[in-house]
């Protein structure tokens, strides 16, 4: 009798989350400069309202630290990679526009984390480390995944004597979430839907410094009326592509 072969099952990995990340080597002066001017935008201040919570500008009128020229040349780096991020996913740029929406340091102390949160307002998140090793002791960046496909018991993911045996490289397909540590000059870019947090900075020696950048999509200014062609009636224009907001240039604010 002819022996039956028997195959080696194969996984694959659908839908995978585009985590952009770009290991930038910004000039040590120019770093410790900004470190210098967080420090003095933060003032006297040492957390959010909970002590237990970092230090961030956007609750505490810094959230325009783009328009700074200590930081200018920074974010212009930053934006590129953002447009090569859009670009890697498949975006024409040519049918679109992109805007920083917000800008703002986050400083973190002995003890203090971020808790889970998105950014609802926002397309597209970026977070750049003025300073870390890459251990994690100052706190990881941590991305929970919006669904566990392949959890197939429920709450088979959260752990606590489930299962799955520990420690295995097949955790992964039901892994709760996914940790980064920070490192200076690191670059992060992720969709703003993802829900992530900070854990709490265990580096008794230094805080935590970072900029995070919340970045919309929207499509590229409507062309001037006189650029309308003659074959179309002067009050119709080209609509902006599906999906896309219409420029903020031609938006009109509603007086209340």
């Amino acid at each position: 009798m002819a022996s039956i072969s028997n195959p080696e099952l194969a996984i694959q990995s659908l839908f995978p989350l585009a985590l952009g990340q770009v290991q930038l080597r910004p000039d040590p002066l120019d770093t410790a400069l900004q470190i210098q001017a967080l420090h003095q935008l933060r003032g006297a201040a040492s957390s959010n309202p909970d002590e237990g919570c970092a230090w961030t500008g956007d609750l505490n009128g810094v959230w325009q630290l783009h328009r700074q020229p200590q930081f200018a040349p920074l974010i212009q780096t930053i934006s590129g990679h953002a447009a090569s991020y859009l670009e890697r996913l498949g975006f024409d740029q040519s049918r679109l526009a992109l805007h920083i929406q917000r800008c703002w340091p986050v400083v973190s102390e002995l003890g203090q984390v971020v808790g889970r949160h998105h950014h609802p307002n926002a397309h597209l998140s970026a977070v750049y480390y003025l300073n870390g090793d890459g251990s994690g002791r100052s706190g990881c960046l941590r991305f929970f995944p919006p669904r566990q496909p392949n959890e197939l018991v429920p709450g088979l993911a959260v752990g606590h004597d489930g299962p799955i045996q520990p420690n295995s490289a097949a955790t992964q397909w039901n892994a709760p979430w996914f940790d980064l540590a920070p490192r200076a000059g690191l670059l992060v870019l992720f969709p703003a839907s993802v829900d992530h947090a900070v854990l709490e900075n265990e580096d008794a020696d230094d805080s935590r410094f970072s900029i995070s950048l919340d970045l919309v999509l929207t499509a590229p200014p409507a062309p001037q009326a006189g650029a309308t062609p003659a074959s179309q009636p002067a009050s119709r224009q080209a609509s902006p592509p599906e999906y896309l907001a219409p420029h903020p240039a031609d938006w009109q604010a509603v007086d209340w």
